[in-house]
This record gives C-alpha cells, sequence and structure tokens, in this order.
C-alpha cells in the first residue's frame, strides 16, 4: 500500500473540513488517518458501487467524504494497482444524533450535497428506507440491549436482498485490550461534546449469534491493526434470494432511500 496515495487520500477527504474550524479539521485527521477500518474497506471493497448506503451514528460525515474523496481520486486515474474500483455512491444518508456534529458535517459536505445526506435523527426511531448497504461503526455499544436488537431488526428489514450490513464492535471477551479500547473510546466521546454514556458490550459470539439469527451469514476480522484494542469488523450479508420487507430491488438499483 502506497503510503503517498493514502497521504493524497487523506487530505483530499480532511480538507473539507478546514473552514469548519481546528476541532472539526484535526478530528477528521485523527480519525480518517489512524483508524485502520476506511482503508480497509476500500481495500477489501466491500463498498459495492452504485449501492445507496445508510451510515448510522455517523458523526460529523468523514465516512462519507472518505468514500466521495477515494471516488474522485480514481476517476482522476490515481488509485493504487491492485485495489477494487473506489465506489461509486448512488446517495449516501447519514443519521448523527448530535446537533454539533450535523452543522460540522453541513459545513463540509454542504447541507445540500447531491450525494451525501446528513440528517439530524435517533436511530433509536428514524425510519431507515430501503438501502443497499448499511454501516454501524463504533456506535451500538452505546444503546441498550433492546434497542440494539430493535435497530439490527429494522436494519434488516431495510436492507435490499444481497445487502450488507457493515459493524465494528468491540469484543467483550476482549480482555485488557477491550477495556482499553473502551477508556479510549469514552474519551473521545467526551472530547467531541457527550457526556459519557454506560455502554453496552456483548462478546464477539453473542453479535454473532444476534446477526445470524436476523438471517445474516456473517465474517469477521480484527479490525485494530497494532493498536492495543479488541475491535473488530463484522460484514453481514443476506442471501440475493432473500425478500426485503421493504423491497425487492437488486444491489445498486436506482431509486432513493
Amino acid at each position: 500500500m502506497s503510503q503517498t496515495f493514502l497521504a493524497t487520500l487523506l487530505d483530499a477527504a480532511t480538507e473539507p473540513y478546514r473552514p469548519g474550524g481546528k476541532f472539526a479539521y484535526h478530528f477528521a485527521r485523527g480519525k480518517l488517518g489512524t483508524d485502520p477500518i476506511f482503508r480497509s474497506l476500500l481495500r477489501q471493497g466491500l463498498i459495492p458501487s452504485g449501492g445507496r448506503i445508510l451510515d448510522l451514528g455517523c458523526g460529523q460525515a468523514v465516512f462519507a467524504s472518505w468514500l466521495l474523496a477515494a471516488r474522485r481520486l480514481y476517476e482522476a486515474g490515481h488509485w493504487p494497482a491492485g485495489w477494487p474500483e473506489a465506489p461509486r455512491i448512488a446517495t449516501l444518508r447519514g443519521i448523527e444524533l448530535m446537533p454539533r456534529d450535523v452543522a460540522r458535517a453541513h459545513q463540509a459536505l454542504g447541507a445540500a450535497h447531491p450525494l451525501a445526506r446528513i440528517e439530524l435523527g435517533d436511530i433509536c426511531a428514524c425510519d431507515f428506507g430501503t438501502v443497499d448497504v448499511v454501516t454501524i461503526l463504533d456506535v451500538l455499544h452505546y444503546i441498550d440491549p433492546p434497542r440494539q436488537h430493535d435497530v439490527l431488526r429494522r436494519v434488516r428489514a431495510a436492507l435490499t436482498p444481497g445487502g450488507r450490513l457493515i459493524l465494528r464492535i468491540g469484543d467483550a471477551n476482549g480482555g485488557l485490550p477491550f477495556r482499553i479500547s473502551n477508556w479510549v473510546d469514552q474519551v473521545v466521546t467526551f472530547v467531541r461534546g457527550h457526556r459519557l454514556p454506560r455502554l453496552w458490550c456483548r462478546p464477539l459470539s453473542e453479535w454473532r449469534a444476534l446477526l445470524e439469527g436476523l438471517g445474516f451469514t456473517v465474517d469477521s476480522q480484527p479490525m485494530s491493526e497494532g493498536k492495543p484494542f479488541a475491535n473488530v469488523m463484522l460484514v453481514a450479508r443476506l442471501p440475493e434470494a432473500a425478500q426485503s420487507d421493504t423491497d425487492t430491488r437488486p444491489l445498486g438499483s436506482a431509486g432513493a432511500i
């Protein structure tokens, strides 16, 4: 992997945050520059082109900015050999509970971006529409178990056949690395302006069982990359032949979320 390319991508994805002030800009650089999940999603081709994406608990929308920047670089011919095509986004809808984060996202991407729409809302209550890909990165452990199950049930209903859910969770059986990752998570949460919450964590085996009980096929891989954390990425896929509760169109078909 070219470090020069990653630096270029990081610059392209974070520059839109510079007008929003030092916090918005440096938070974006810190998150996108040090968190391995963002480059892993591109390198592994886990976000299909033409898909309608729903990012739950999107914060200041750094993931949206990352995907948009990646596609611009790809179309300009600046892309690593051997990597899959950077995903072409049909639509990306982000839902975030914190007004300050939504304001930072709008400052960076624009409140009326043609592809990315960032909304203020509670993922435990708002409608998810019909989508092809859902991402929930480091969010569900802020929600108590009954509401975790309800959110995942509604995600399942929102996804089209062949759709996928991408989660990152902390493995509660991870020992000291799990405790360290929770401590870091709470510090970052406090810095972003949230009050320190209670965390509702599960062992990896419980997350897998929960998703499989909803009809997903689940793959998992460590997602800490050299850091003393117990983070795991889960890629949960629906069968192509499954019938969604809300839509039966194939992955990447046209339509609004």
